[in-house]
This record gives structure tokens, sequence and C-alpha cells, in this order.
């Protein structure tokens, strides 16, 4: 079965359409994010790319299904899904979480050999596999600490997590995606035959300039690396650098 270009699914959302989509962006989003996160890049580019935002299961209209907690089932029921999907030269994009998701969905893809693998997969906040730092395991804290560590991001809007139903909505989804990632460990040697960009911002606590720089030992093909001010969330903080480095790869996909 094929999904139609203007179609939407529980697991691949779409909110722009357009006449002339030529190429594809597929977006990963966050621990505890869900497509809407990327509602901005789907404004910026649908009108002539199809832009893909994935919905992971338990947030937002999908709460009441179960939730995936480790990251190779997750990245392996993403590729059955983006499998569906008709044929277009295509870039991924994922941040933090997202970006680890990214890469694991990449490497399926290439190793079944499918026309769908991306042509550059873009790693946003999140340093390499490699890198050595062991992450702070923080999905098992209480409540108290956990919401601390993320205050720390500036990533969630914490005003909102002082309300005690906004609490029992959210937390158990971010929580889960907190233990996917944390337990997550890639096999050494993987190395995607599609180019790498790593993006990062240059005040995140989770990823140095160094540690990003890594992902280049994780492709056989081009690498680039791009920093912006900011911290974890830089690319909200100002996105239009950024925009511009997705529309970089996005532009090289006319030539493919």
């Amino acid at each position: 079965m094929t999904i139609a270009d203007d179609t939407t699914t529980s697991w691949l959302r779409r909110f722009r359409s357009g006449t002339d989509q030529t190429g594809r962006l597929v977006c990963f989003p966050h621990a505890g994010g869900a497509a809407t996160f990327f509602y901005p890049v789907a404004t910026r580019f649908g009108p002539t790319i199809d832009v893909v935002a994935l919905q992971y299961p338990g947030r937002q209209d999908r709460r009441a299904e179960p939730m995936v907690p480790d990251i190779a089932t997750l990245a392996d029921r993403i590729t059955n899904e983006l499998l569906q999907l008709s044929d277009k030269p295509t870039v991924f994009l994922g941040h933090s979480m997202g970006a680890v998701l990214a890469y694991e969905v990449a490497w399926r893809l290439e190793q079944r050999g499918s026309t769908h693998a991306p042509r550059t997969v873009i790693v946003s906040g999140r340093r390499a596999p490699s890198a050595g730092r062991p992450d702070a395991q923080i999905y098992l804290q209480d409540d108290a600490t956990f919401l601390a560590e993320l205050e720390k991001l500036n990533g969630t809007a914490m005003s909102l997590m002082e309300d005690e139903e906004m609490r029992r909505l959210t937390l158990p989804a971010i929580r889960n995606d907190y233990r996917a990632v944390e337990t997550h460990r890639s096999e050494p040697g993987r190395r995607l035959d599609a180019a790498i960009t790593a993006l990062t911002g240059t005040e995140d606590p989770q990823a140095t300039l160094d540690e990003v720089e890594q992902w280049r030992d994780f492709t056989t093909g081009a690498f680039r690396l791009a920093s912006f001010p900011g911290g974890h969330f830089y690319l909200v903080e100002k996105p239009a650098p950024v925009m511009a480095e997705v529309d970089r790869e996005l532009s090289a996909l006319a030539g493919v």
C-alpha cells in the first residue's frame, strides 16, 4: 500500500500541501515532542517540498496508545511507515532524540536498499554516538528532579508544568522518550552512505561542538557542521538561519 502525497496518518503528519512537490523532508521530533513542533518548517517549505512530520505514540491525539520504550523498536516501526510513501528524493531532519532516530531509520532503509533512503540526514542538537559521554539517566529520577533537568534545556514551557493535570498528561511521554534515548546504544561501525549535516547551539549543555563534530565518522559521504547562538532549542530561539541550512540541503535535491 502506498500512502498518497496529500494524506495524513496516525504516524505521518502533513500540515501543508502543494502541487509541485518534487522532494520530501521527513522530520523527527525530540523527546516528548510532537509533529506540531515542525509546523513552522511545513509552513516554510510546504508549497514545494512534501514535509512529513512524525507523530510518535503516547502524545497528543495518540495519547491513549502504548508508548514505544526503546529506540530500535521505534526506528523499525517508523521505517515500515516511511516505506509506504511515494518515492521522492528525501532529506531527514531530526532534533535531539529525533537525530538518533533519523540516523537509525536512514541506516535501516539503506540496509534494505530502499530508494526511500535519504540523500542527507540533518542531525540537530545531539552529540554523536561515539562522543563517549554517558547519558545522565534522568528518566529514573523523581518528578521534581526530572522537571529540573528539563528546565535546564529551556525546551518545555515550564509554567505549564506547574499545573498538575498538565504534568499528568505530558510527563509520561517525556519520561518514556528519555528512557528510550538514554538506554540506546548504537552498534559500532555503522556508517551511512547518506551525507550528514550536523547542527548545534553553541550553548547546548547536551551537545558540545566537539561532540557534534564526531558525526563525521558516521557517514561515508559528505559531512558538514554548522553552529548557532543558543542552547538546546536554538532552532526555536532563532529559526531563520536554521531554515537557511535546511533550505540548502533541500535545494540540492533538485539536482538528484
